[in-house]
């Protein structure tokens, strides 16, 4: 809940409080006193590429500081990349990103704006799409790339190292810091929010605004959410993340995987509350797997993910609910086991055989040794097939 704030001051500190840089110093506040002098909202800007169709934890840590800007009375612009993202932003790669057709970009930026919504309040956001402005004449854009140079854009951590050794750089990942600074002379940002990968870009889109004699943007970044390996930053292609919108079951069982050593990270990101010392690791991975289920569905599907996890994995029953696999027999009546598991959990048949090779496909809770690979049909009919410790489908006659 947002305090009661009076002064410029006070909501400056309470905005910063859990924020990596606020800059420049005292930035953030010389911009919320001008909004008070005239009696309008800060414009706060966040860039968006639409580079994967779905929202994961990491995202929802600088949603939530720009919903306390809302709270505060102010608007929220936020930008769907659709443009930058055919260049693919370089802020913390090794490598150029691959290029994404226009329909996925479509469809993802779709996907992505609805799912802000359920951090975002509607009724103080404003959602554009850069492509309204950066598809430019050919004289724009001569005009933005004056206003920096080479050097400039080479002192970025990363494509520094990229060009220390020898790793390709395109010309247009150049461009893409100057381009994301055109977004806030599009917009007329007065606050541009981002990870701490993004700092450099938002510091650029100050000397670009400059550029264009608008007045300089305040910046905020925030500290970038580990995933539930605790190590790397969660991201959908580490496979660490844990999706807004996926299953209740899926979000619970997740952050249970996180280690303890991240457990601080994660309820001072996600919750905006310290871990309290001495807590015990278990219960406080719980109590922040019910807290993230209710935040993204409600406290119903907390408490029956809850229910459906010790189910499985303390009290080592099969899930209440599962998928129901049709049994395909040959003329022998054999079902083939790798054909079986693809089938039935999306696996490769070569995937499905070291599987059961080590020991990792059950039978109504028994291993299933490596071999035969095919069984008689009628011992598989109407029994519960395991994969690993969280898969499971019901076995039924065609």
């Amino acid at each position: 809940m947002t305090p009661a704030l009076r002064t410029p001051a006070e909501q400056a500190a309470w905005l910063a409080r859990n924020a990596v840089d606020s800059l420049p110093a005292g930035g953030l506040e010389r911009k919320l006193a001008e909004a008070e002098r005239e009696r309008r909202p800060l414009r706060v800007k966040l860039g968006i590429d639409p580079t994967a169709p779905d929202i994961h934890l990491g995202f929802t840590v600088v949603l939530g500081k720009l919903r306390e800007f809302q709270d505060l009375g102010h608007t929220v612009v936020l930008i769907v990349g659709d443009y930058t993202a055919r260049v693919g932003d370089p802020s913390g790669r090794s490598a150029t990103r691959p290029v994404l057709s226009g329909e996925q970009i479509d469809a993802n930026a779709a996907s992505f704006q609805a799912q802000a919504l359920k951090v975002l309040d509607a009724e103080r956001l404003e959602v554009r799409r850069n492509g309204e402005w950066l598809d430019m004449p050919m004289e724009e854009l001569f005009r933005l790339v004056r206003t920096t140079t080479v050097a400039r854009i080479l002192e970025r951590d990363d494509f520094a190292k990229r060009y220390a050794a020898h790793a390709p750089i395109s010309i247009l990942e150049l461009l893409y810091p100057l381009l994301q600074g055109y977004d806030s002379v599009a917009v007329r940002a007065d606050v541009e929010l981002g990870g701490t990968d993004q700092k450099f870009n938002l510091l650029l889109g100050r000397d670009v605004q400059t550029a264009y004699g608008l007045p300089e943007q305040a910046i905020l970044t925030m500290p970038i959410l580990p995933g539930v390996d605790g190590e790397r930053k969660m991201s959908k292609s580490y496979g660490n993340y844990v999706g807004v919108t996926e299953p209740p079951e899926q979000i619970y069982g997740k952050t249970l995987r996180l280690p303890d050593a991240a457990l601080g990270e994660w309820y001072a990101l996600l919750l905006g509350e310290p871990l309290a010392d001495g807590a015990n690791p278990r219960e406080a991975k719980r109590a922040l797997a019910r807290a993230l289920v209710a935040r993204f569905h409600d406290a119903g599907a907390a408490a029956t993910a809850e229910q459906a996890f010790d189910r499985v994995h303390v009290e080592h029953r099969p899930p209440a609910e599962m998928p129901a696999v049709a049994l395909a027999a040959n003329g022998d009546g054999l079902v083939h086991l790798p054909a079986l598991l693809a089938d039935a959990f999306g696996v490769s048949r070569s995937e499905a055989r070291r599987s059961l090779e080590q020991g990792g496909v059950k039978l109504d809770g028994e291993a299933l040794a490596a071999e035969p690979l095919d069984r008689p049909l009628e011992l598989l009919d109407g029994r519960v097939l395991q994969l690993g410790k969280r898969r499971f489908a019901r076995l039924t006659r065609v």
